[in-house]
């Protein structure tokens, strides 16, 4: 369907405004969100009714709300089951509220390997400002992620103009992979063999097979040792209590764990079996390969 460059604007703009507020929006907020007078809004509201793109809400809390068909009108993605939201981050703060919907890379500057970008949200753009530094994604196919700072703002297509200065796709690989099989240490073992046992196998961390099993890493031990505790056994200094992940998740979920949680690994399930530890060091390694 095409729309007129301001039956667009309206149309964003509401579409906007009401994944806000949640409710039926004023003209009045339409109005003063794109720059233009309330007569007009509604002029335009009723082009637009008769296009079966809004409906009117009627009562106190009356006004506006986009239809499913203004939605494809748009090329937006229409949420209203189980919402797929694509974060924006503003100088180093996730925005609540604020998901991106569309990313364009306009230009690829081959001098100096950068481009520049649009990236559309729903939400409020008076969160942002010119100069903020933006991160924005994964996006819900391709796990882009798109890193850049603000040039620009478009009020009425809630548009974000950035320099992009970073762009990174994780590839989909299962985490087996990526993680390693994970070194095995008794219970009983000194501090002295536990650790002798790392060093040779060039790993920082262990799973220690107790009940309930542990893990035991390098920063453990020397925490011991700095404390004069040297005559300790593995299963007196091991952590108990330790995330897992299945082996044939994708790697996007253990980045997603690691963030959330700050956690320093995880320990990977293979039918049901304690088979393997993933860091983040794996994870950087499986991204930025040789």
């Amino acid at each position: 369907m095409e729309l007129t460059p301001v039956q667009r604007d309206v149309l964003t703009a509401l579409v906007n405004l009401h994944h806000q507020e949640g409710q039926a929006v004023k003209g009045e907020e339409i109005a003063e969100l794109v720059g233009r007078n309330p007569g007009t809004i509604r002029n335009q509201m009723q082009s637009l009714r008769s296009l079966n793109l809004v409906e009117g809400v009627t009562g106190p809390k009356g006004g506006y709300k986009a239809t499913a068909a203004a939605y494809d009108a748009l090329s937006m993605d229409n949420n209203n089951g189980d919402e797929v939201i694509v974060p924006v981050v503003r100088n180093g703060v996730v925005v609540d509220g604020v998901s991106a919907t569309e990313i364009i890379l306009n230009k690829v500057m081959l001098s100096t390997q950068r481009c520049s970008g649009l990236i559309r949200i729903i939400g409020n753009i008076r969160n942002f400002e010119i100069g903020d530094d933006v991160e924005v994604g994964p996006t819900p196919a391709t796990k882009l992620y798109i890193r850049g700072k603000v040039v620009g703002l478009d009020n009425t297509t809630s548009g974000l103009v950035l320099n992009v200065t970073g762009i990174l796709s994780i590839p989909r690989l299962p985490v087996k992979k990526v993680a390693r099989r994970a070194v095995r240490i008794s219970p009983k073992a000194s501090l002295r063999e536990a650790s002798r046992i790392l060093v040779t196998n060039g790993v920082q961390g262990a799973l220690v097979d107790d009940s309930p099993p542990g893990l035991i890493n390098l920063v453990d031990i020397t925490r011991a040792v700095a404390e004069g505790k040297t005559d300790l056994e593995v299963r007196e200094v091991m952590t108990r209590g330790f995330l897992t992940i299945n082996s044939e998740e994708q790697i996007f979920e253990a980045i997603k764990m690691l963030g959330k949680t700050g956690a320093s690994q995880l320990v990977v399930l293979d039918n049901g079996a304690l088979w393997g530890i993933i860091t983040p060091r794996n994870l950087v390694e499986a991204l930025t390969p040789a």
